[in-house]
C-alpha cells in the first residue's frame, strides 16, 4: 500500500509541475515579450487553437493599429511557438 501512495504522489507531482510550465508558456505570456503595456491592455486571448490565435480587440481603432503590425507580431511569436500559423482580430470585450 505504501508502494501505491507514493507512485500517486510522484505522478501528482509531475503534473503540478508540468501545469506550471504550460502557465509560463501560455500565449499570454508570449504577447507580453511581443507587445507593450499600452497594447497588452487593449487585448484579450480568445483561443489557440489548430495553430490559430484569436484575440480579442475592444475598439476599430485598436483593431486597426495592430492589423498593420499583425506579420511583425507573427514573426515574433512564432520564436515562441514555431506552431502559430495565424493570428485572428475580433472586436469584442477585453475586461
Amino acid at each position: 500500500m505504501e508502494l501505491l501512495k507514493d507512485t500517486l504522489d510522484n505522478v501528482m507531482r509531475q503534473l503540478g509541475a508540468k501545469k506550471a510550465v504550460f502557465q509560463d508558456t501560455g500565449p499570454q505570456q508570449w504577447l507580453k515579450k511581443a507587445l507593450t503595456k499600452k497594447e497588452l491592455g487593449h487585448i484579450r486571448v480568445k483561443y489557440f487553437s489548430k495553430g490559430i490565435l484569436g484575440l480579442s480587440v475592444d475598439s476599430s481603432a485598436w483593431l486597426y493599429i495592430l492589423s498593420l503590425k499583425k506579420e511583425e507580431l507573427l514573426k515574433e511569436l512564432k520564436k515562441e511557438n514555431p506552431e502559430l500559423k495565424n493570428i485572428n482580430f475580433r472586436i469584442g470585450e477585453v475586461s
